[in-house]
């Protein structure tokens, strides 16, 4: 709801900073008085079109700021997180300047945004009935959910085939474009199959067969290398293992004398037995050294074939095994395409069938519910001064979506005779705003939002103004309601009463609001009542208005 409103240098308003509350709050004041502008104001809040004479005369810009209290709605928490905007506190400041020049500038807490940001949220917010640009009455889909809204039309069922039934269509669409690129390619494919597989390749095979060109290359220089360490440790008469021998013979005669030394014979032993595994291991391998040009060759020409695939298929074995598995996957997709296709087919007629019967039940809940709930609204349009106006609730076929198969109209005849037309086209702002009033009256809502109604009042009186404003103090008890009006039948049901009145400050007209209480509000309902002179017969009818209208 909102709970604040700041407008400044705004048309004849310089500055105003007024709180409302829940419940049913009346704005009332003398006609031209600027009770319209506090309504345009939060039209611009709810994203509005801004032009430079909005601007109050020799002001550099007006400004537009409201907090509001946010409904508890997964949607826009979504809304506004995508958005980069963190509410505080669960309130959300809006704020819109408008510049001399007619150019505007947005805000949510304090973030710049742009215009239709704030279009976005309003639905959210609130909702302003009697100003033609800011109507969500007008979509047919805010038509579509208020009707499923009141007559508890499931659609989860729907939307559920619906997005199954565009899933599938869309892989059979994908399957059929890509088929004749696959059969251009199949042969390719089944070439490079055949290569990859042809070679046979082993995870880590290169990495060995570069160890063993390395070795066939250098049996030279490794014979060489492996005999001279091979004399060193063992089998020349100056060997590690003659000197350690002679050394460990050397500690024992020593460790006879003196035993402190004989550790130093038990930490002697481990090397001379390492000494022997090595040269144990360099004779082996010098026994199976020997040169092969024949396998050399082989292992090149295996490292040659790689390095090739290499080049073609990957950076390394891995990677080319990888490409041929990809290009197994793909060969089988293509040899089985017929298939897939033949079953996705089937499952796409499946849901679409079970879709359009799934919708048909929707079809006809709409038709029943709009049926019932165009007569509730023809009743109470009844009260509201509007006798004989149709309600025409029109469900045609519509494309497919996850909502159903149904386009929504609300159509209206205010004058007998004359022909249903859509809820745009109804020129009467006051029409307009009673339609909206008997709308929400019938519908119930139960989200908390800030509904306001302007003209509401035009063209009605007496026992049809008094059910107006029951109607607004019903609608009241689930969302918000701002209400300008000029009727003291309409106001006497306010929970809050503020008075819009000009003044001449300094040469200029400011307009100035007042919340009432009291006295103060008795005498304004009293002048409502009997005009700029106010009698004590019309106070005291203004007190019995407001008594009788609390007891309602």
């Amino acid at each position: 709801m909102l709970v604040e409103l700041l407008v400044e240098n705004f048309a004849v308003i310089e500055r105003v900073r007024v709180r409302f509350h829940n419940g049913l709050n009346i704005l009332t004041g003398e006609t031209g008085s600027g009770k319209s502008m506090i309504v345009d104001a939060l039209a611009l809040l709810f994203g509005g079109r801004a032009s430079a004479d909005m601007v109050r005369s020799e002001s550099a810009r007006a400004r537009i700021a409201g907090i509001f209290e946010l409904p508890r709605d997964p949607a826009l928490r979504k809304m506004l997180e995508h958005a980069g905007v963190e509410p505080e506190d669960d309130e959300l400041l809006l704020e819109r300047e408008i510049l001399a020049s007619g150019k505007s500038r947005a805000f949510i807490a304090s973030r710049p945004v742009t215009a239709a940001v704030l279009r976005d949220l309003a639905p959210f917010l609130g909702d302003i009935h009697g100003q033609h640009d800011q109507q969500l009455l007008f979509s047919n889909e805010a038509q579509r959910d208020m009707l499923d809204s009141f007559g508890g039309v499931e659609t989860a069922a729907v939307a559920q085939l619906f997005h199954a039934w565009r899933a599938t269509a869309a892989e059979l669409e994908e399957l059929e474009r890509s088929e004749q690129d696959s059969l251009r390619l199949m042969d390719l494919w089944n070439f490079q199959r055949k290569e990859i597989e042809a070679a046979g390749l082993k995870p880590g095979e290169e990495a060995d067969l570069e160890n063993e060109s390395r070795v066939l290359k250098n049996v030279g220089r490794l014979d060489e290398s492996a005999t001279a360490a091979y004399n060193a440790l063992y089998d020349s008469p100056g060997s590690v293992a003659a000197q350690l021998k002679l050394a460990a013979r050397k500690l024992e005669d020593l460790s006879r004398i003196d035993d402190s030394l004989a550790s130093a014979v038990d930490t002697l032993k481990p090397a001379a037995i390492a000494v022997d595994e090595v040269s144990f291991v360099l004779r082996d391998y010098l026994s199976k050294l020997e040169a092969d040009p024949v396998r050399l060759e082989v292992v090149e020409t295996r490292l040659a074939l790689i390095d090739k695939l290499k080049r073609k298929y990957g950076a390394s074995i891995d990677e080319i095994l990888a490409f041929l598995l990809d290009v197994r996957g793909k060969l089988d997709r293509v040899e089985n395409a017929s298939g897939r296709r033949a079953s996705l087919e089937k499952e796409r007629m499946r849901l679409a069938s079970e879709y359009e019967a799934a919708a048909a039940t929707v079809t006809a809940a709409r038709k029943k519910a709009g049926a019932e709930l165009a007569r509730r609204v023809a009743a109470e349009l009844g009260a509201l001064a509007m006798k004989g106006t149709v309600l025409n609730i029109v469900t045609a076929t519509a494309p497919w979506s996850a909502s159903g198969s149904d386009r929504i109209d609300f159509l209206i005849s205010p004058n007998a005779g004359e022909e249903p037309r859509p809820l745009e086209k109804v020129a009467s702002g006051g029409e307009l705003s009673r339609i909206a009033l008997a709308l929400k009256t019938c519908t119930n809502p139960t989200t908390q939002r800030t509904l306001v109604f302007d003209e509401v009042d035009a063209g009605v009186g007496g026992g049809a103004a008094e059910a107006v404003g029951k109607r607004l103090k019903k609608l009241s008890g689930a969302s918000q309601v701002l209400c300008v009006t000029h009727l003291a039948q309409i106001a006497g049901f306010a929970d809050h009463h503020y008075s819009v009145e000009k003044r001449e400050v300094k040469g200029r007209t400011v307009a100035e609001i007042e919340e009432l209480t009291g006295d103060s509000r008795t005498h304004e309902i009293g002048r409502m009542l009997s005009g700029a002179r106010i009698t004590p017969e019309a106070l005291k009818h203004a007190a019995q208005l407001i008594k009788s209208s609390a007891g309602s």
